[in-house]
């Protein structure tokens, strides 16, 4: 992934998501070859020449300054997750940012002192992952409801293979379509933030080559980084449950590790399903959805 066309691409695709109307700019007088602003409406929105802009897009705007970049995140309406990709992009094509390509890095692991946080984790589900969503660390509840981890290799222990690459593990999860978007781009999130992982790099190679969905996804430049909400998960033994999910980022030293936790709500079926899957209590029948 070269840091210019990555620049390119994803001001395209977020320009094209916004009509004129919806920023309070007038239509125009001529009718529009493609949806979307055009350049001078994003230069515009941003208060900069439509030359500079158009530089910025084609990746030779040099050392933008934070200024103008935070001034294209108002003017394009970009979140959080955005407005950080593009800086980072940004910033590697200034330095002469290569092509994203596999190379020898040294293994994420987990110390201890977070495995032993897993364990004592009582009915709450946990795992961590890495830069490439590889599953580094379970619980034992982690393993047995996320898709038994213990009994995968270290190669297919990861979100993202999984979703894509294993119709079985998809169709545990009603909302498989939402959580792949999701993966998607929260895998161009990190891209961003390490675009020369190898790792990272070889999974979103393989993705690309072999799902023509993750594939479609990956051009939508798509960015986020969903940190908490809810997700339905169908429990070949105990039905539907419905869990409330935290995804947090760790500090250093434990950056680029993410710990990402399921709870259900006291004294509900689902977590009396949990429980259960904990070997701490037999479900009530009304645990089975």
């Amino acid at each position: 992934m070269h840091a210019e066309p990555e620049i390119n691409a994803f001001l395209k695709a977020r320009r094209a998501t916004l009509d004129p109307a919806d920023v309070g700019l007038p239509p125009g007088g001529t009718r529009r070859r493609v949806r979307g602003l055009r350049r001078e409406e994003a230069a515009r929105l941003a208060g900069i020449s439509v030359e500079y802009y158009t530089r910025i897009e084609q990746g030779r705007g040099g050392n933008v300054s934070p200024e103008v970049l935070d001034a294209l995140a108002r003017g394009l309406r970009l979140t959080a997750a955005e407005h950080a990709y593009l800086r980072n992009v940004v910033h590697r094509a200034a330095r002469g940012g290569t092509a994203c390509r596999p190379v020898r890095e040294a293994p994420q692991v987990v110390r201890p002192g977070l495995h032993a946080v897993l364990d004592a984790m009582d009915g709450v589900a946990a795992l961590i992952y890495g830069r490439a969503m590889d599953v580094l660390a379970c619980n034992r509840l982690g393993g047995q409801l996320l898709c038994g981890f213990a009994q995968q290799s270290s190669e297919e222990r990861n979100i993202a293979r999984l979703m894509f690459l294993h119709p079985d593990v998809a169709t545990r999860h009603p909302e498989a379509a939402q959580i792949r978007r999701e993966v998607v781009a929260e895998l161009r999130a990190q891209a961003g933030r390490t675009p020369d992982s190898g790792r990272l790099c070889e999974v979103v190679g393989e993705l690309r080559e072999q799902s023509p969905e993750f594939a479609r996804l990956w051009e939508s430049q798509e960015v986020e980084r969903k940190g908490h909400g809810v997700k339905r998960i169908q429990h070949p033994e105990y039905g539907q449950l419905e869990l409330h999910f935290q995804a947090v980022r760790l500090p250093p030293p434990d950056q680029e590790l993410t710990m990402l936790l399921y709870a259900a709500e006291p004294e509900s079926p689902s977590q009396a399903a949990l429980l259960a899957l904990s070997g701490r209590a037999t479900p009530h029948a009304d645990a089975v959805g």
